[in-house]
């Protein structure tokens, strides 16, 4: 073991290198807490389809059980899972056992030795949980862990109520790192940041986008439902030169880029592709607005990595960490799920606003400094302190 605070931490995932929120925060984790004298591992039950990586020169160490993508494993393939990975984890000294997700917890949990102390992590909202399997999973497995760790105040005592968990624990997403530099905000951007997946709802963000503009909502008879006419070329006037910005990649490109047409918003919609994230900064420098259209979330760490930046957010209010991270009318506006009519308003209102982007964004920044990477790292060792005391 090397030196410095005393115990391993081993952070287990289905995949650790796939391009995703649970990987991105797993290795900022495990990098921070490798940085502060610990044994690190990271595991990933399998490799991803195309790997991802997080961290330039990790001080923490890497492991893949299986070179596959995730899928069906036979029954040879199980029983090697469980050999390789009773081997390695003989290997690693006395200390604590991340399990990322109600998955891992039911393949790892059963092979722990006794001397790594088991905490269950679930990185999506109590809101989402409770309409999947996964309520029932965390239910069934995380009352027996150490702790069961989840993403705000609010979920943990969601989940400690309605699945009756007596260990709830509450550890937000780390942000990568705290920039020196914010954001101008006179830039005619809206950014939408993550993979373009069903998901992620950027249909709903483009319609929101084009009614904030003054443009067409496709299907609606006269264009825009119950927008008086005045209205209307008051949100062209301010809406002019604006572009919505989508970093991103995936299967739904194609149908957005159509969709974007028939909103008539096809000049304005760029679409990005992947950006690097050491990248990143820059690209929240140049904009105004972060907009999250998401079916559901569990902490949206573009959201923080915005705000971070001084840029402010518009929502959907889904889940009790994205909550955690706008506070609605103080650091950014929060409107109800799925509302693409009040997600447009709450977007002509900043894009009409120069004076509130800066008050947004100012205080979006001082709000998320309870997230910069060293100040959750110190409530991992909290945790750690607590489990053995």
């Amino acid at each position: 073991m090397s030196g410095g605070r005393t115990g391993a931490v081993v952070f287990a995932c289905v995949d650790a290198d796939t391009l995703g929120g649970v990987q991105r925060v797993t290795h900022t984790t495990a990098q921070g807490l490798a940085e502060r004298g610990r044994e690190v591992h990271v595991i990933g039950l399998h490799r991803a389809e195309t790997p991802f990586r997080y961290v330039e020169r990790p001080r923490y160490t890497s492991h893949v059980i299986h070179r596959a993508p995730v899928g069906r494993l036979s029954r040879l393939g199980r029983r090697r899972e469980r050999r390789v990975l009773g081997g390695l984890l003989r290997e690693v000294g006395p200390g604590f056992a991340v399990l990322t997700s109600p998955s891992v917890v039911t393949r790892i949990g059963g092979l722990l030795p006794e001397r790594l102390l088991p905490i269950g992590q679930y990185h999506g909202s109590y809101e989402h949980a409770r309409g999947s399997w996964h309520l029932g999973a965390v239910r069934g497995h995380y009352g027996a862990l150490e702790k069961a760790v989840f993403l705000s105040e609010e979920d943990a005592w969601l989940f400690s109520e309605h699945a009756l968990l007596p260990n709830t624990w509450s550890i937000p997403n780390p942000l990568p790192a705290w920039p020196s530099r914010t954001a101008e905000l006179t830039a005619r951007r809206v950014l939408g940041v993550g993979r373009l997946g069903g998901v992620k709802r950027f249909d709903r963000l483009i319609s929101a986008f084009a009614e904030a503009c003054g443009r067409p909502v496709p299907g609606v008879a006269g264009g825009h439902p119950d927008r008086h006419p005045d209205l209307v070329e008051a949100r062209r006037e301010a809406g002019e030169g604006w572009e919505l910005h989508l970093i991103g990649e995936g299967a739904e490109r194609g149908r957005l880029m159509s969709h974007a047409a028939a909103c008539e918003v096809s000049d304005r919609v760029v679409f990005r592709g992947a950006v690097p994230a050491a990248r990143m900064g820059d690209e929240y420098l140049g904009g105004s607005i972060l907009a999250l259209s998401s079916e559901h979330e569990g902490l949206p760490l573009v959201v923080g990595e915005a705000a971070s930046h001084g840029v402010p957010s518009v929502a959907f209010d889904v889940s009790g960490g994205l909550r955690s991270l706008v506070l609605d009318g103080r650091t950014g506006v929060l409107v109800p799920p799925a509302d693409v009519t009040a997600l447009a308003s709450a977007l002509a209102g900043l894009m009409a606003s120069a004076e509130e982007r800066r008050r947004l964004g100012a205080a979006a920044r001082a709000h998320v400094e309870a997230f910069r990477p060293d100040r959750v790292l110190d409530r991992w060792e909290a945790l750690f302190e607590q489990v053995t005391r």
